[in-house]
């Protein structure tokens, strides 16, 4: 029987954290060399942890699939990050951070983890910027913020649209000291595929070679997890395509259990889809809310006009647009939450509103702010936006509306972990996107460089010496041990397995199935009827792809067919457990919106008294389904209201 305990400090929230660390277990120095770190994973959160627990004295391994950890998917991260410096003095404080960061989650998250995460943001900027991170600054010198959805206060640092990129070399310039100072270990190239438990405990990883195709045994004390989210499993989306599931489902069939895992996060900015064969999304940031605002016509004779390009939107009148967010959310305006934002642009354009010729787009408009502001002021804040839309679509958003539509983007569930970061395996740590703990239902924008920056510089370094203290007279594993040669021989059966499947279709074909199964049936609005059918259809396209998939390629060697093939066959485990989360969740809350649950005026419903809780889902085996295990939240600090951005 499984006894989720989260391991919360007693005592008030604002003094858990400083608690906490004031009598965790401590490593000495000497002892630190003894211990060996596995981390998966070289974006924000992994790149920083190894570089940390380097810097501690720990012998750190890190993996990634990419040639260099400067390709990770953090690089994409474009509008900011958060931190509670309140550098505008307009009445920013952690603890309006934190109660932003729980009502945007619409209060399923962990209040503990959450106040702890707005405490730690203050010290990653001061980390950053020693780092040499060019946040952008006001002319006297001063580091500036702007505005994100869900606050109405300025507190996202940012480095023109490139925030992610710059933060991801910080983190990368650290890491890259501490592989030079012999203290990390870098594997790149190579694809994490299994966990290794020894007596139940976390010890090592699998990994292919993607280079040459070789599988190869790791051992270490502990193994961290950063390896990012699963919103691939829609094949359509803003991730970049290597993006996976992997060492989080490995995990979860080791025994960790998976949270929260229906709970996706729609982006309301990005660029429509424009044709059947298309393979990934384009996120226009967020931060592009500040200046733009959202509109289509008011009339729908505009529309059909619009669509067969006899006017231009400089054509309609001002009083002839609506512009639906700040008509419905005046408080917030255009600055409503992604959740909030995407759910609105998608009933405007159901309601035959949408701008583009497939009637699912809308517009968003910077002449107001460029005759306010000028066009060098905008060109100074979004100008690499504007050239990367203009590259895409041919069309100049300073002279015409970007046309923009929501895209899936983020995932709030991921393995389920206590206040320490560890799983319910134990040496086993989930960090970043791919933990479930802060963001609740709906994350909150330039929350996850937060998030992972905060996970991987000061909280998990803090906490796994809890752990490693009692592993000082552990002696290293040998990675030829039966444990390991087991784990290793079930890789290498399940890579034989998809190899020699010798059917017709392409991976991609059945990808692309399963991502259409799942924007319809648990994308941005789902029911029941939808939820339902969706069972009965996932499990028939997962017999389809074991029995009718075609892999071309030998398997030891570079073979990129056969690494899409294993995350899908992961995916096509995943999509199903989605489903089934959202199915139980007879309510709307965040990202997760069921039709049968909503306010008449079609806003999200919770059920407070039934669902106050995260589902965590236990494998059972192939053939069984999983079982769903709570952990109940109690809200001791912020009262569960409602939301209301109006």
């Amino acid at each position: 029987m499984i006894r989720l305990n989260a391991g919360i400090p007693e005592g008030p929230i604002a003094d858990k954290w400083t608690a906490y660390r004031s009598s965790a277990k401590l490593v000495n120095p000497n002892n630190k060399r003894k211990l060996d770190i596995i981390v998966v994973g070289t974006g924000l959160a992994g790149a920083s942890a190894a570089a940390t627990l380097g810097q501690l004295g720990y012998n750190v391994k890190v993996f990634c699939y990419q040639d260099t950890p400067r390709r990770a998917h953090s690089i994409a991260a474009q509008g900011g990050i958060n931190a509670a410096k309140n550098y505008p003095n307009d009445g920013d404080s952690i603890y309006r951070l934190f109660y932003d960061t729980i009502k945007g989650g619409d209060y399923r998250s962990r209040e503990a983890n959450v106040f702890r995460l707005a405490e730690v943001s203050n010290q990653i900027i001061d980390l950053c910027v020693a780092q040499g991170v060019p946040f952008a600054r006001e002319y006297g010198g001063l580091l500036t913020n702007r505005s994100f959805g869900g606050a109405q206060v300025s507190r996202t640092f940012y480095a023109r649209g490139q925030t992610g990129q710059q933060l991801l070399l910080g983190a990368y310039s650290a890491l890259s000291r501490q592989v030079a100072a012999g203290n990390v270990t870098l594997y790149n190239r190579r694809d994490v595929l299994d966990m290794v438990l020894v007596e139940g405990k976390a010890r090592g990883v699998i990994a292919r070679n993607l280079v040459t195709g070789a599988v190869e045994r790791y051992a270490a004390h502990a193994v961290v997890l950063a390896s990012g989210g699963y919103g691939n499993v829609f094949y359509l989306s803003t991730n970049a395509m290597g993006s996976n599931v992997t060492p989080a489902w490995s995990a979860y069939k080791r025994g960790a259990l998976f949270s929260n895992p229906c709970f996706t996060q729609i982006h309301p900015t990005c660029i429509p889809v424009h044709g059947d064969f298309q393979s990934k999304l384009t996120l226009m940031s967020e931060s592009l809310r500040n200046d733009g605002r959202i509109w289509v016509p008011a009339f729908k004779k505009d529309v059909d006009r619009l669509r067969s390009k006899e006017i231009q939107p400089s054509d309609i009148p001002e009083q002839d647009r609506d512009y639906y967010l700040e008509r419905r959310y005046p408080a917030f305006g255009n600055l409503v939450p992604r959740d909030v934002a995407s759910r609105a642009a998608k009933e405007r354009c159901d309601a035959g509103y949408g701008v583009s010729s497939t009637g699912v787009a809308v517009f968003l408009d910077f002449a107001d702010a460029i005759k306010r502001k000028g066009r060098d002021a905008i060109d100074a804040n979004y100008g690499n936006l504007f050239q990367m839309y203009e590259q895409i679509v041919a069309a100049n958003p300073y002279e015409t509306p970007m046309m923009i539509y929501p895209a899936v983007h983020y995932t709030m569930g991921g393995l389920w972990v206590d206040y320490e970061l560890m799983t319910t395996v134990p040496g086993l740590y989930a960090i970043g996107e791919c933990n479930f703990s802060d963001h609740g239902a709906n994350r909150l924008g330039a929350s996850a460089l937060m998030q992972g920056l905060a996970d991987g510089y000061f909280i998990l370094p803090a906490t796994i010496g809890n752990y490693l203290a009692g592993e000082i007279h552990t002696p290293r594993f040998d990675p030829d041990s039966a444990e390991f040669t087991f784990a290793a021989e079930q890789v290498r059966e399940r890579l034989v397995r998809l190899k020699n499947t010798s059917g017709s279709q392409s991976v991609d074909h059945f990808h692309r199935q399963l991502g259409r199964f799942m924007w319809e049936y648990c994308g941005m609005a789902r029911n029941s009827a939808g939820l339902e059918l969706a069972l009965l259809k996932i499990p028939e396209l997962r017999e389809e792809f074991h029995r009718n998939v075609r892999i071309p390629g030998a398997l030891d060697e570079y073979n990129p067919e056969l690494e899409k093939a294993w995350r899908v066959a992961d995916f096509l485990e995943l999509g199903e457990l989605m489903v089934r989360d959202a199915l139980l969740r007879e309510e709307s809350c965040g990202g997760h919106f069921r039709e049968e649950y909503q306010t008449p005026e079609g806003e999200a419903m919770r059920n407070d008294e039934e669902f106050s809780f995260v589902s965590a889902w236990e494998h059972r085996g192939r053939n069984d389904p999983a079982a769903m295990h709570r952990e109940n939240l109690g809200f001791e600090v912020v009262k569960p209201s409602q939301r209301s951005y109006k």
